[in-house]
């Protein structure tokens, strides 16, 4: 003990946490998994202190104590006020020499491409993109939904599906077998009864997430409504893709655009489709992908880009985890 590693690469996002304990030729000496990080719902303090218990196990593993740079990749840093508050809690801590604190959405890009070059969109919970180049300049979206004009992710998608189809059934709206597909996935005979089960909390508010692949399935069958949900949803993947190219005035460069999160990873023709297609016609230069590399890969070659490191130390870390 008492020897320090390179990098101390934290991923945490709402439902679980990564981190992962790189040397500085980029062997990856210790890894741990730990809970959700949710800092609008306990508190920065709170949160930070639910990571204490990962990073030590990680730390443990890899027989170090502390690390010369820390890259968190953190769910709910939106705003750069709250970066700024979460690296000041992380540096307290005294887990490494310096800390800098990211969205987790740049975990996933940076996992995808080869040097931080290129666009991610992430559509998972919610929906968020981001952008950067190797110059440090970045390109991101605030991503607090429909107060920051967002639209989409599988709780968006969720809310949408049950909007529709309880107008359907009760006359203010158009026919859709949304009607019959959602409430059946619970057992339930109509909407009015998903709704008074939902309101009155009989089905937990955690499951509303489960109509989103009810949605999807309701669009492969050919309903129009839920058809037209899914080209919404493409439409806002792509906007979002080039507007970030836009603003880094990488439109005109061929430039890696990732897709992740559980709904851009899924495989829905009908939305990959779409996606490409409306890519094609407004960021041609745009080379869509989906990456399903894990975000903590991502964290630690931003940790590694940080402090300079060849390209032998980062492939090394990534056939670490390409290798499971």
């Amino acid at each position: 003990m008492g020897l320090t590693a390179s990098v101390l690469a934290i991923d945490a996002g709402n439902s679980k946490t990564d981190v992962a304990v790189v040397a500085p030729d980029g062997e990856v000496l210790g890894t741990a998994r730990g809970g959700g990080f949710r800092p609008p719902a306990v508190g920065v303090a709170a949160a930070v202190d639910a990571l204490a218990d990962t990073v030590t196990r990680a730390y443990r593993a890899a027989g170090v104590t502390t690390a010369t740079h820390v890259s968190a990749c953190l769910a709910n840093a939106d705003l750069p006020v709250e970066e700024e508050q979460l690296a000041a809690a992380l540096h307290a801590r005294a887990w490494g020499d310096s800390v800098d604190v990211r969205n987790d959405t740049f975990a996933i890009l940076r996992a995808g491409v080869a040097d931080p070059r290129g666009v991610a969109v992430v559509c998972g919970a919610g929906i968020n993109c981001v952008g950067m180049r190797p110059d440090g300049r970045t390109a991101r979206f605030p991503a607090l939904g429909r107060l920051s004009g967002d639209w989409g992710g599988g709780w968006g998608l969720a809310e949408e599906a049950v909007w529709h189809a309880a107008r359907a059934e009760d006359g203010r709206g158009g026919p859709t077998a949304l009607t019959h597909t959602l409430p059946a996935h619970f057992g339930l005979p109509t909407m009015y009864a998903l709704i008074e089960s939902l309101h009155l909390e009989h089905i937990p508010a955690s499951r509303r997430h489960e109509l989103t692949p009810v949605l999807f399935a309701t669009a492969t069958e050919g309903d129009p409504v839920a058809r037209a949900l899914v080209d919404r949803l493409a439409q806002e993947v792509a906007t979002m893709a080039t507007v970030a190219l836009t603003r880094l005035q990488l439109l005109e460069e061929e430039t890696p655009v990732l897709l992740g999160g559980g709904v851009l990873t899924a495989g829905h023709a009908q939305l990959d489709d779409g996606v490409r297609e409306l890519l094609a016609a407004g960021a041609p230069k745009a080379v869509p992908s989906v990456v399903r590399a894990r975000p903590v890969l991502g964290a630690a070659l931003l940790g590694l880009d940080r402090l300079g490191a060849g390209t032998e130390a980062q492939e090394k870390t990534r056939r670490h985890f390409d290798a499971g």
